[in-house]
């Protein structure tokens, strides 16, 4: 375990360093800047205000300042457009919003996803399976800002059920939180579904029923932990990706979140919010997979993490 430990965390600081000096040069390769579609300032005034933010030194340069302020300093830079904010402040101020509600999300995802699949494979070919599956499939194929956006088209403006905007109360959850986990709920009932009906056919589930178990316990002991690992692997960066924001769902219900920044980042081209979210993105990501890692060891001792 510890040398599997050491492993992964040397490829995790790696693959950020490799995040983050991609992330850095794409940024800097793009036409215009943080400044291009501000009102043409005197040039006397736009060397001041480049200097200040180390925009006029060589891109390399400006590189290796950011990287020493990330690592040694843990400082993420001010924002670009955001007068008196830095990005550490920012990300500090909207994450928990962004957190709050994907994580709800991920409840619900996991709370019917799982059941439904469950209950789908044990009545295969029955009016229950149908159903659920067709649900699901429905489910996977109506994108989030679609889902989105009708619920704030019929709920709120035509029969005015729920809030269209804002988090003051329980009511303004439901709308984003059936829009960010309403994809992933289907896709984890298929998923456990055919999980499920692989398991079902095994040696030792037969051998199960073969000694007399109970079906509650042939599912809930010998089928469902083995069932959840493709569901666990598809969790990890479920987790990473709704936690930190949804740009879209975000901006439809006026949640000010991560998402909703760095939207907004991109279109004005603050590099530092830009680099910030996506450092503390990738992070997150990375993060998750290696507990997805240790938790498949968990779920099946056949997983050997040291191999």
């Amino acid at each position: 375990m510890g040398r599997f430990i050491a492993n992964r965390m040397l490829s995790m600081v790696i693959t950020l360093l490799f995040v983050i000096t991609i992330t850095f040069f794409l940024m800097h390769a793009a036409p215009g800047g943080p400044f291009s579609r501000e009102k043409a300032l005197p040039e006397a005034i736009m060397k001041v205000v480049e200097a200040r933010f180390n925009l006029d030194k060589p891109v390399w340069e400006q590189y290796v300042i950011y990287l020493k302020d990330v690592i040694i300093n843990r400082d993420l830079g001010p924002s670009f457009q955001r007068v008196g904010w830095t990005v550490n402040e920012i990300i500090a101020s909207t994450f928990p919003t962004s957190a709050r509600v994907g994580g709800i999300s991920v409840l619900v995802v996991l709370a019917l996803g799982v059941p439904i699949g469950i209950i789908s494979a044990m009545k295969q070919g029955k009016w229950q399976d149908q159903l659920a599956m067709f649900m699901a499939t429905l489910g996977v194929t109506i994108p989030s800002f679609v889902l989105g956006t009708l619920i704030v088209h019929f709920f709120s403006t035509k029969l005015n059920l729920l809030p269209s905007h804002g988090l003051s109360s329980w009511k303004h959850y439901i709308g984003p939180v059936i829009a960010l986990a309403g994809f992933s709920l289907s896709f984890v009932a298929r998923l456990t579904r055919s999980s499920m009906l692989e398991v079902m056919q095994q040696d030792y589930i037969r051998t199960a029923r073969a000694k007399g178990l109970s079906e509650f316990t042939v599912i809930g002991k010998h089928a469902l932990k083995n069932a959840l690992i493709p569901v666990v692997s598809y969790v990890g960066p479920l987790v990473a990706a709704i936690l930190t924001g949804s740009f879209v769902v975000e901006r439809i219900f006026a949640i000010s979140g991560m998402g909703k920044y760095f939207v907004e980042s991109v279109n004005n081209r603050d590099y530092t919010v830009i680099m910030g979210v996506t450092i503390f993105y990738a992070m997150f990501l990375i993060v998750m997979v290696f507990v997805v890692d240790i938790l498949y060891g968990l779920i099946d001792p056949r997983i050997k993490l040291d191999e």
